[in-house]
């Protein structure tokens, strides 16, 4: 079997610090590779993966301010459908654009839905739901308009976080600085509680920052600004809860599961995916405002960090996102 992985071309895949889609592309290829499947990995010039690199895009458009995203989207998509017909299935992670070259090709596709940007890109999908195959991410990032194939957890790689039984006492916040993620909320649950807060994440909103998150800063809430592989690691793994006060219907979470399998339970707004990877009073909280929060975080030595961690093996892994996948491939080659 032969798969062309698409990822998009905004970060190197995987991501350096920021990149959900880039990282679920690179996840899923290294672990079709040692499932013994041939891939080749459509990303930038400078992406890195044990399989077949195919790029034209030297380096991410977000990374290099004198590239135009859109002649990078276009060159990027194009090189892989030049090659369609050298590859059994197509999975693309790059959104409803590579959808529109499905009809001209006759290798299958399908495309993982990260989430919808906007309703406005919907009839996109509906034009091309007939022809290809969908593939959502939660149960709860469904849209009624669509059909889907199957939903597939995003998987992490399980070796890149180390469990940690004995954890200091901050929390943390974990995320795009933004009013969606909750950063100012989780600065108050943190203050109401008396615990230090670490945030760490790019800055997505500047007015936001300015506003809400600037003024607290000091010794009890210390900005860290984006935080690489290995700080992200130490910064799960040593939280005693990460705080996820979503203020929207997340499709996913990928910081949480993060949390959970190094044993760090998840205090999250109860919103989007939030109750499919949270079990609630098992391996986090699941609440509705920021006064629960605060009464959950009282209530964090019930939970168990070995639970939280084997609770995200068996539903979160890289290795079981991939045979999920396969398994699609393989619906989707036979007819079925």
């Amino acid at each position: 079997m032969k798969i062309a992985v698409l990822a998009p071309v905004a970060w190197r895949t995987p991501p350096r610090h920021y990149g959900p889609w880039e990282q679920m592309a690179s996840n899923l290829t290294e672990e079709l590779l040692k499932a013994g499947i041939q891939v080749s990995l459509f990303a930038t010039g400078d992406s890195l993966t044990a399989g077949k690199l195919d790029a034209v895009i030297p380096i991410g458009y977000e990374e290099d301010k004198n590239v135009d995203a859109k002649v990078a989207e276009c060159l990027h998509i194009s090189n892989l459908m030049e090659k369609a017909g050298s590859f059994d299935v197509i999975h693309n992670h790059f959104d409803f654009l590579p959808l529109s070259y499905s009809g001209l090709i006759d290798t299958p596709m399908i495309t993982t839905i990260h989430g919808f940007s906007s309703e406005k890109i919907i009839p996109v999908y509906q034009k091309y739901n007939a022809g290809t195959h969908f593939a959502s991410i939660s149960n709860s990032d469904r849209h009624p308009a669509l059909k889907y194939l199957a939903t597939v957890y995003n998987g992490i790689r399980m070796e890149d976080f180390d469990f940690v039984a004995n954890p200091g006492d901050y929390l943390l916040f974990f995320g795009r600085i933004h009013p969606d993620k909750g950063t100012a909320e989780a600065i108050e649950i943190a203050m109401k509680t008396g615990k230090k807060l670490l945030i760490a994440g790019i800055i997505q909103d500047e007015r936001y920052y300015i506003d809400r998150i600037e003024p607290f800063l000091g010794k009890s809430v210390e900005f860290l600004g984006a935080a690489g592989p290995e700080e992200r690691k130490e910064l799960l793994g040593n939280a005693a809860a990460l705080l996820h006060p979503i203020s929207f219907d997340e499709p996913f979470g990928l910081s949480v599961a993060e949390a959970m399998a190094c044993g760090t339970p998840v205090v999250a707004f109860n919103r989007g995916s939030m109750p499919e990877l949270i079990v609630d009073e098992k391996t986090g909280f699941l609440v509705s405002n920021v006064q629960e929060a605060v009464e959950a975080v009282r209530m964090l030595p019930a939970i168990k960090r070995k639970r939280c961690r084997e609770h995200a093996i068996a539903n979160f892994s890289a290795k079981k996102m991939a045979e999920d996948y396969i398994a699609l491939y393989q619906k989707i080659l036979s007819g079925n």
